[in-house]
Order: C-alpha cells, then sequence, then structure tokens
C-alpha cells in the first residue's frame, strides 16, 4: 500500500468519525468516561465497550497498564478485538498489522518486503488514555479529529472518608439519549412514584420540602442538609448513632451525581455516572462505599438492584413515548436541575468554541421548593 493510498484511507477515515461526531453534538468530549469494570481485563484478555458511539477495545499489558485503542484496524477497519494480544501488542486477525497496545503506533506490517518505503511507525490505530478508579477502567475521550490536551486532569475517584470501608458497584442500561437520563438522575420528584418501597417510601408520604442549591466548577451541589424524614434508612442511622445526619448531593458535568451522607464517624459515599453508548443508549454506573457496620454489602446491592431497576423500567416506558418525538415542558422548581444542567452544557460548549470562559448559569445559591 502506497503512503499516498494510506493518507486518503487515513483521510476518510477521519472524515467518517466527523461525521458521526456531528450527527449527535449533544456528546461532551475531552471527558473521563467508565468503560469497563476492572476485572473485565485480565491476564491477555480483551474486552469491548462502546463510548460515544465509539468503538473501543480494552486489555492490560504484561506490567498491569491498562489500555484502550479504538476498536478498528486502520487498514481495512477489521475489529481488533477479534485479534491476539501478547501482553504487548495487539494483532489484527486480518493482516496480521500488530499495533502497540498503550500508544496505537503500528509496530509491524508482515506483508511489507525489504523493497517497501512505507514507514510503519507513522500509522496509528485510535489510542485513548486510561486510567483505574474504584474498580472501573476510565476511558479519557477527546473529541475525534483533535489532539490530546498537554494535561489531562486526573480521571474522578469516589470520596472515601476512612481507612477501611465497604465498596459495590451495580449498573443497568437505558434505552434513551444521554440527556434524558442524566436529568432522570438528579429529578427530586419522581421518588414516591417510581421508587415505591416499604423500605424507602409510598405517595402517602409526599410532602413540601425546601432545599438549598449553590454553584461548584462545572456543576452545582444540594447544600449540606437533613435527608428526609420520610426514608426509614435515615432514620435508623440517627438512631445508631445519636447524631444528625447530613447530605450532600452533587452534579459534576459531564455525568456524575455524588452523594455523601454523615453522622458521627459513619458515612455513606456514591456516585452514579450516566455514560453515553450510542445516541439511543446510555449506561448507569454506580459505586457506593461506606462504614456503616450494620449495613451487609448483599443487603445494599439488593435494595440497589430493585432502585435501578425501578428507574430503568421507568426509561424503558419513556422511551415509547420519546419515538414519537412529542413537545415537551420543565417546570420550575422541581425542574430547575434539568434546566442548570442544560446550561451547563450549552455554556462549556460555547467556552470551548469561542475559547472565552465558561458562564455558570447560577449567579449565587438558590433555594427550590416542590413537593415529593
Amino acid at each position: 500500500m502506497s503512503e499516498a493510498v494510506q493518507a486518503m484511507s487515513q483521510t476518510n477515515a477521519d472524515a467518517a468519525r466527523e461525521t458521526e461526531r456531528e450527527a449527535d453534538p449533544g456528546f461532551l468530549w475531552d471527558f473521563w468516561y467508565p468503560a469497563v469494570r476492572s476485572t473485565q481485563i485480565r491476564g491477555r484478555k480483551l474486552a469491548t465497550a462502546m463510548l460515544l458511539e465509539v468503538p473501543l477495545v480494552l486489555g492490560r499489558t504484561s506490567d498491569a497498564r491498562a489500555f484502550a485503542l479504538r476498536d478498528s484496524c486502520p487498514h481495512r477497519g477489521m475489529p481488533l478485538s477479534y485479534g491476539r494480544f501478547d501482553g504487548q501488542a495487539v494483532e489484527s486477525c486480518y493482516h496480521g498489522w500488530r499495533f502497540d497496545a498503550c500508544s496505537g503506533r503500528c509496530v509491524e506490517i508482515p506483508s511489507l518486503t525489504s523493497q517497501d518505503k512505507l514507514k510503519v511507525e507513522r500509522i496509528f490505530a485510535g489510542h485513548y488514555p486510561c486510567a483505574e478508579r474504584d474498580g472501573y477502567v476510565w476511558v479519557y475521550m477527546n473529541e475525534p479529529g483533535t489532539r490530546l490536551p498537554e494535561t489531562i486532569p486526573a480521571a474522578p475517584a469516589l470520596p472515601v472518608f476512612s481507612g477501611k470501608y465497604k465498596i459495590t458497584h451495580l449498573a443497568c442500561e437505558l434505552p434513551s439519549h444521554i440527556d434524558h437520563g442524566i436529568i432522570g438522575l438528579m429529578d427530586p420528584a419522581h421518588g414516591p412514584f417510581v421508587h415505591q418501597s416499604w423500605f424507602w417510601r409510598s405517595r402517602h408520604s409526599i410532602h413540601e420540602k425546601e432545599k438549598q442549591f449553590e454553584p461548584i466548577p462545572n456543576g452545582f451541589r444540594m447544600s449540606k442538609h437533613s435527608p428526609s424524614t420520610n426514608s426509614a434508612p435515615y432514620q435508623l442511622l440517627k438512631k445508631m448513632t445519636g447524631e444528625p445526619v447530613t447530605t450532600t448531593i452533587d452534579f459534576v458535568l459531564p455525568n456524575q451525581r455524588l452523594e455523601e451522607i454523615h453522622s458521627g464517624k459513619l458515612w455513606f459515599s456514591s456516585r452514579a455516572t450516566v455514560t453515553p453508548v450510542r445516541r439511543d443508549l446510555c449506561r448507569i454506573d454506580f459505586v457506593a462505599a461506606w462504614n456503616v457496620v450494620f449495613l451487609p454489602v448483599p443487603i445494599f446491592r439488593m435494595f440497589g438492584k430493585t432502585f435501578l431497576r425501578q428507574d430503568q423500567e421507568t426509561m424503558i416506558r419513556q422511551a415509547e413515548g420519546l419515538k414519537h418525538n412529542p413537545q415537551l415542558m420543565l417546570i420550575d422548581d422541581a425542574d430547575r436541575p434539568a434546566k442548570w444542567y442544560f446550561a451547563l452544557k450549552a455554556n462549556l460548549l460555547e467556552s470551548r468554541r469561542t475559547g472565552t470562559p465558561m458562564v455558570h448559569p447560577m449567579a449565587g445559591p438558590v433555594t427550590l421548593r416542590w413537593r415529593s
């Protein structure tokens, strides 16, 4: 293959990726996203994932470094995940092209002869930075056709507040665009209707609530407050410690909801991320850690699975309505967090387009009232 043909093929591939990106400008690039659980890549096993409609192949090198490549050989498009991995390089199963796992640089093309002048080292499979945190392999998804920034921020880490704690992970898929998944995640009014449970709350416990919110970088915070009196777990925690229970909830772009609960020396910390897989599919990854001794992991997982299943069933039903492109509306005050999310997202994209500082949609603390 001549270098001219190679260049033309690369141009076509870049154009295809650019068209793919423009098909859904709602994706937020240049952020970390959880791709797979760390336990999915062991030894020379390869795993696949789809993030922002980009197919990825992931693995771990012989020196235990996680890596992520675009799951497509730049030669003829064969998914690299069908190939062999020797602990250092991924080999395409079609023509044996080999790529360094941690850089994507081509290291061998078996069909070349001594007469060929093609500079193999100039060919790359798409490569994405990786980091492992909290039992996940995170992938930094930079915008197609752009260079990685000189300094990449650290991957998100779940806040913990003691040396010893329990931790668990849950996940489910939602058949919706990332925006619907996120505003469903932060919606404060659906609880009594979606999450009706004997151990949590019912629609008969609906009452007026008042919470203060404040701006934080790239997001907003429900300020520290006493949690709902109509939720039995909080009341049990208060009885166990004899001290007040407080909770703080953050939303941070592009997709994170973090919650901290404290009562005396006991604490509970959780993070939910809504990750775009395709424009019509996203995934919730939920991780929680705590030092509450009377809360065994199996019991929490049982309750947690119930919550996620209720959200999943609701989004499946909502998808039936959304496929008809109905007109939608957001109201105050219950939907104000959703309005902030859309404004944050729009202002971030505008800031990147113009190079000007991002304008936060919140000028300062705000008090919201709703019934739930």
